[in-house]
């Protein structure tokens, strides 16, 4: 299995703080059945900044420390990169890194809405020749209230991931129900961990597979994990047709 969004770098943002942190996190993926991670620290999140040469350098010192040990699991380079206006003159300027160097590249949302440039952002992205993936689109306030929103972005070509815990439950009853609703209606393409510790924020991507394999049958659970081998070896992914979720009232939220 591979888990391509993860804060296991230590002592770049709030993941992993120490390297036994991220021991730890390492021997708990290996447990889910997790051999290669793609390691996404936040980036331009007004709190964090882990420009690409410091995140290759850091991947190239933990996979080292990861062999040290004998924990047969691969660290990739990767970056979580919070939506702003200078995404692709830093893209030009070599301070972007996609994930695992391909033409994939994550971003984020802020948690409570959706600035009104991202359509045209993530159109002038795939101009540039990048495919972006909307990273815990469950997650976002705006999103959960107006989906359409949503398939207007992976209408037109934009790609997204939900969190494991999300569609285990661990978010709330109203993030799992919403994360659901974005699998029926192939409004996600990816499941990733999001894990930045092992005991509040872990990985739950085991668990949240065969969630999906026992309610949506084995080609949406080989879907998504197919998925993530692509994206690693820079293929194209697997995406069918988005439709648009119904606007009834569900949980409490229209």
């Amino acid at each position: 299995m591979i888990d391509i969004h993860c804060h296991i770098l230590p002592g770049l943002d709030d993941g992993a703080q120490t390297i036994e942190d991220s021991l730890d996190m390492a021997k708990e993926a290996v447990k889910q059945r997790i051999h290669t991670i793609i390691a996404t620290p936040h980036h331009q999140n007004g709190k964090y900044t882990n420009c690409k040469q410091d995140i290759l350098l850091e991947v190239a010192k933990l996979n080292q420390v990861i062999q040290t040990n004998n924990i047969p699991l691969q660290i990739l380079p990767g970056q979580e990169i919070r939506i702003n206006g200078d995404i692709i003159a830093d893209y030009q300027n070599n301070e972007i890194l996609t994930l695992n160097q391909s033409n994939f590249l994550f971003i984020e949302l802020p948690s409570g809405h959706v600035p009104r440039y991202t359509g045209q952002l993530l159109f002038d992205l795939q101009l540039k020749g990048l495919i972006p993936i909307i990273v815990h689109p469950e997650r976002n306030r705006q999103l959960l209230e107006n989906p359409d929103l949503l398939y207007q972005f992976v209408e037109r070509g934009t790609l997204t991931q939900i969190t494991a815990a999300s569609v285990t439950g661990a978010f709330g009853n109203k993030i799992k129900e919403f994360s659901a609703r974005l699998i029926e209606a192939n409004l996600t393409h990816f499941i990733a961990s999001d894990a930045h510790n092992i005991h509040n924020r872990g990985f739950k991507m085991e668990e949240a597979l065969d969630l999906i394999e026992k309610r949506y049958g084995i080609d949406t659970f080989y879907m998504f994990t197919e998925n993530a081998a692509h994206l690693v070896d820079g293929n194209n992914i697997y995406a069918e047709p988005p439709t648009q979720i119904k606007r009834k009232k569900f949980l409490g939220v229209f």
